[in-house]
């Protein structure tokens, strides 16, 4: 009897320990903030892929305004697929949005 008391308390021990680590670790994730991403970067690796080369049209030195390309980006548009705050943040796509706005054209990018 006495072994089975403490079986059962060494088992709620080890549940308790287990339920305060997960709930620290889960506190600690949803505290972690991430470096944003350059807008040259991001552009670079993701939107240029299309953009200037005969995929998408072409969007820098047109002056497009951020509002506008912040929301094309989130919600997609034809063929463009739609970006989730996942894979650009909110601060990532505004940053983005400015710096393709204030943009000169690129004379490497061709298309229309």
């Amino acid at each position: 009897m006495m072994q089975g008391r403490r079986l059962a308390g060494v088992a709620v021990g080890a549940g308790l320990a287990l339920a305060v680590g997960l709930a620290a670790n889960a506190n600690a994730q949803a505290s972690y903030e991430i470096e944003p991403r350059a807008p040259q970067f991001i552009y670079d690796r993701t939107c240029g892929y299309c953009h200037g080369h005969n995929v998408g049209p072409i969007i820098l030195g047109r002056q497009l305004p951020a509002a506008v390309v912040a929301s094309i980006v989130r919600s997609g548009n034809g063929a463009m697929p739609a970006f989730r705050p996942t894979e650009i943040t909110n601060t990532e796509l505004q940053a983005l949005s400015e710096w393709i706005q204030a943009s000169p054209s690129d004379t490497t990018e061709h298309g229309e």
